[in-house]
């Protein structure tokens, strides 16, 4: 039976012709809208930062491959569509009167250019929106640089993994996209029109048909093949083997070998289904696909199999030896963990019998030791130089190195910000959040090696940061000059400010020096004074007193994505940046510096690893890395942030780099030379912390020097987990790896003490010391890695981090104190436990804070733990810490008599509100040795240690800050007499 004609469809009405186009209009718009606001707002940003090059190429990159993914995907949708139509049967059979193919038929052909050109373009638009985000892929190839390494198993350059390879996956992946949908369509349509039906045995399909879908299938099958040769390059990043990443001994020898023979299957496969469509016979193609499917399934899965099985694994050690070696290789140059990068010292015997003499030569390190914990201080910082509510401090503090009356020293750093969120509740207005308060003001600093005892009584116990602030009042304040102290671009500043404008207009900014009225006259910042930017701003923010507040004047404007971090992922979108930017003055001015990275997953044989995994740590208050998978890692580029105008500049750190040097092709002018780099820039220049981390945990392996070590992982090392936070003494518990730390000292081997980000490792789960690796921020030998690695032989082990804590935590003094200090009101803060090295073995120290648990306290230094050899100091200044473990008088010898404990009180800007320190009202006096137990002396030290309690207790019901000191310094005074007498001390 012939189909018969298609009904005539009722046309639509002029009415609703109207409506259907105004719906898609709105449609459109809701679509479109937003992502056309962004781009307009992010122009306006980027020409605020002279970086609408970026912008540009970025957006015509993703312009050209939407189009060209669309064009690929939706045109081949398109054609195959157009095909089959125009090759569909004359007269299509029907079932019967009902059948509803028959109804779908008739509405295609009434509407034949709304389907044939609707679904494509559709089917591109989607296509389009997916492959445009692979902008980076497409620039890369296209800038692509070589590294002049070649890999061991083809010989290419390197440069073809990294750079090519991903392009002709990528572009690979849209052919099959693009062919599998057009399949897909050619079967709907010829199945719609007749040229496939189902009916009767087997079904029944035309001879045009026949032609189209093995031509598809055929060009398929064709780039399958060459998928196939290209995965043998593919192998060289395998996972096959869960010790290594690279190609093993069964990729090499079966899988390689395999991708060879499939390619060729591939090839006489496509020929035998363009054959079967120039024959119009599907036998030959079935035939070949069964073959294609049987060999892939033997030769590319249980060939391998067996061979792993029955063949690598009983000989591992052997067979794998090779592409060990290749991954070790690979790996250390990744990673600059190769010979020109790390130094290995094998001589360090980890000493613990040194003499008071050899820590009194030690004039680079002890005098250095940072008493000061960055990580703990921000609340200190705020309430003794945060002035008012609406200044504040990052979660995390920051450590840098100055030179202070001919000093160089390190020095706990924070910029004094603006934090909107301080506000009170009557100042939260949207004027005061946006207009008023709009920046900070002044660069704080501290010397991290010195206390303050001198707020309100010289015999004050409490210890506090000796900070001073360089501000609009007081440029010098902090002994450093600051020009312009101003802050509006920073870690808090995480709204939009509205700033400058007309005098007399402009509600006049907040500001230290002039007491509101201050008006920004710097080139940060995008124009809102005219009515359609107010209008883009109004729509961006959804706030509708930007378009109608009469504030907002002539020449004022809008400041947002105001945090350094943020500036530079945006300026620079290809780097990875570290988590933690800090601020440093340079020629007076305070600049935001921030480190960034470029990554690669891609480069040949090397050990991929989880950035995200690597990073994390027990450190808060900094960004955490996505987990991504790399395996290549630079710190190519040092970034600045103006904290005054926002001015992001990009330098060229690593210019050996040719992961840098594609993206310089890509972005000429971004990036400036290294030779720009000033030396007193250079000067604030330090190793970052997320790059020594990934590199801290890939050296726990890669130590090794053999395949045959590597394999047998006996001497791999370990980050310790972290040993002063919560679950640290527990070695199953999940608690976070030890964080780095930055130090001023003297490392061996060193002539000069120098700024440097050190970290203790041990031994695959264990707990003793097996290694302290360094890493110099000193301009002269940046970026070099020393690691002493400790003997293993003679039996002699050197206690770890986590052994360490466990000996403070129960040292009877220690635990005398942690009882007095700590109750219910008041927690016991353990700062970082720095691991130094000194006289040819290790010291550690650890800070110990103080906090009542109220709104308005903040932590105070209490104690200062030392340990050396096993000798253990508890006392509240470094000085006698140091005199309990190697003899009375070498603390003061080694660090002078001014050392850790300052008298001067700093710029606390009137905040001197030092938290009480609290004793236990239930502490018993300490019962009188055996013995001889009436003695004179032991019974004053007795008659002393009560007093000094009672008088304790008499200061904490006053609360007498001042008393409360006196009391437990005589209290540490008179313990110190009984332990002496009685001999029960550590």
């Amino acid at each position: 039976m012939a189909t018969r004609p298609p009904a005539s469809l009722p046309k639509l009405s002029r009415r609703a012709r109207v409506l259907l186009i105004i719906a898609a209009v709105l449609v459109l718009l809701l679509l479109l809208g937003a992502r056309l606001l962004d781009t307009y707002v992010d122009w306006l940003w980027y020409g605020e930062v002279e970086a609408r090059g970026v912008f540009t190429t970025i957006l015509l990159t993703r312009v050209a491959l939407f189009f060209a993914t669309g064009v690929l995907v939706g045109g081949l949708l398109g054609l195959s569509l157009w095909l089959a139509y125009r090759t569909r049967p004359v007269f299509v059979p029907v079932s019967s009167t009902d059948d509803p193919l028959a109804r779908y038929r008739s509405l295609i052909v009434a509407r034949t250019k709304l389907f044939g050109i609707g679904i494509p373009v559709i089917a591109g638009l989607i296509a389009g929106a997916s492959g445009q985000g692979s902008w980076e892929v497409v620039q890369m190839w296209l800038n692509g640089t070589e590294f002049g390494r070649t890999d061991p198993v083809f010989g290419k350059d390197a440069s073809f993994f990294t750079f090519d390879l991903p392009f002709y996956g990528w572009l690979l992946g849209w052919i099959f996209v693009a062919l599998i949908i057009s399949f897909f369509g050619a079967v709907v349509t010829h199945y719609l029109f007749g040229g496939i039906r189902l009916a009767g045995r087997g079904g029944q399909i035309s001879s045009p048909a026949k032609v189209h879908l093995l031509v598809l299938v055929g060009v398929f099958v064709l780039f399958k093949a060459l998928e196939y040769f290209f995965d043998r390059y593919e192998l060289l990043l395998s996972g096959r083997n869960d010790l290594f990443t690279g190609a093993a001994y069964t990729d090499l020898h079966a899988a390689m070998p395999a991708k060879l023979i499939l390619l060729c299957i591939s090839v006489l496969c496509a020929i035998a289904f363009f054959a079967g469509a120039f024959l119009r016979n599907i036998q030959l193609p079935a035939i070949s696909l069964v073959l294609l499917l049987l060999s892939g399934l033997i030769l590319g899965v249980a060939w391998p199999a067996v061979l792993e099985q029955f063949s690598v694994r009983p000989n591992a050690n052997e067979k794998e030896a090779e592409s060990i070696e290749y991954n070790m290789a690979a790996t250390k140059f990744a990673y600059q963990l190769d010979s020109q990068t790390v130094e290995i010292r094998e001589d360090y015997t980890g000493n613990t019998n040194a003499s008071p003499e050899e820590i009194r030569a030690d004039a680079g390190t002890i005098p250095n030791i940072r008493l000061l914990d960055p990580n703990v201080l921000s609340s200190t910082f705020t309430q003794r130089v945060g002035r008012e509510n609406f200044y504040g401090f990052p979660e995390k503090l920051d450590v840098d190195r100055y030179t202070v009356d001919g000093e160089e020293q390190a020095y706990i750093v924070a910029a004094k910000e603006i934090n909107t969120n301080g506000l009170a509740e009557n100042q939260q207005t949207w004027i005061n959040r946006h207009l008023v308060y709009t920046h900070g003001n002044g660069f704080v600093a501290a010397p991290a090696n010195t206390i303050d005892r001198a707020l309100e009584d010289a015999n004050s116990d409490g210890g506090y940061p000796l900070a001073r602030t360089s501000d609009t009042q007081n440029p010098e304040g902090a002994g450093i000059r600051v020009d312009e102290p101003r802050i509006y671009y920073g870690e808090l500043a995480t709204d939009y400010a509205i700033v400058g404008g007309t005098p007399g207009q402009a509600p006049g900014e907040y500001d230290t020096a002039t007491d509101r009225g201050y008006l920004y006259k710097g080139k940060g910042g995008v124009p809102i004074d005219n009515l359609f930017n107010r209008l883009v701003f109004a729509a961006q923010y959804g706030e509708r007193n930007i378009l109608f507040s009469d504030q907002i004047s002539d020449g004022a404007k809008i400041m947002y994505h105001r945090d350094p971090r943020e500036r530079v992922e945006k300026v620079a979108p290809w780097l990875t940046v570290d988590g933690d930017p800090y601020p440093a003055v340079v020629d007076g001015r305070i600049q935001w510096i921030v480190d960034g990275y470029t990554t690669l997953n891609n480069y040949p044989y090397s050990q991929r690893t989880s950035l995200g995994g690597a990073t994390e740590d027990s450190l808060t208050g900094v960004a955490r890395q996505q987990d991504n998978r790399i395996n290549y890692i630079r710190n190519s580029v040092k970034a600045t942030v103006d904290a005054f105008d926002g001015t992001v500049t990009l330098y060229e750190m690593d210019e050996n780099d040719p992961v840098l040097k594609t993206w310089m092709k890509t972005f000429p002018g971004l990036v400036k030379p290294q030779s720009e780099i000033s030396d007193e820039l250079r000067a604030h220049f330090r190793y970052p912390e997320d790059i020594f981390k990934v590199q801290r945990e890939l050296l726990t392996k890669y130590h090794v020097n053999s395949a045959q070590e590597f394999y047998s992982t006996q001497t791999f090392w370990n980050v310790p987990q972290d040993p002063t936070q919560e679950g640290g003494l527990d070695p199953n518990s999940d608690t976070a790896n030890q964080p780095p730390y930055y130090i001023y000292a003297q490392a061996p081997g060193q002539d000069k003490p120098t700024f440097q980000i050190t970290s203790a490792l041990t031994p695959l789960a264990r707990q003793y010391l097996a290694a302290w690796v360094t890493v110099s921020s000193d301009p002269e030998d940046y970026g070099k890695m020393t690691v002493l690695k400790l003997p293993t032989g003679g039996g002699q082990q050197l206690e770890g981090p986590v052994q360490v804590q466990n000996a403070f935590q129960s040292n009877p003094k220690f635990t005398q104190d942690r009882t007095l200090l700590g109750n219910q009101s008041v927690d016991i803060i353990y700062g970082n436990l720095l691991t130094l090295p000194v006289a040819g073995g290790f010291l550690y120290v650890e800070p110990v804070y103080i906090q009542q648990r109220n709104a308005q306290s903040y932590p105070q230094l209490a104690r200062v733990l030392v340990s050396y050899g096993g000798r253990i100091g508890v006392a509240s200044t470094l000085n006698e810490a140091l005199d309990e473990v190697f003899g009375e008088g070498t603390g003061e010898a080694a660090t002078g008599p001014a050392d850790q404990n300052g008298t001067d009180s700093g710029d606390t800007d009137g905040q001197e509100q030092p938290p009480p320190t609290s004793g236990n009202d239930d502490q018993a006096t300490p019962p009188p040795p055996s013995g001889d137990s009436g003695g004179t002396e032991i019974d004053q030290a007795v008659a002393d240690i009560q007093a000094a309690l009672e008088k304790l207790k008499a200061a904490q019901r006053s609360g007498d800050f001042a008393a409360q000191g006196e009391a437990l310094k005589e209290l540490d005074e008179a313990a110190a007499r009984y332990e002496k007498l009685t001999g029960s001390g550590n």
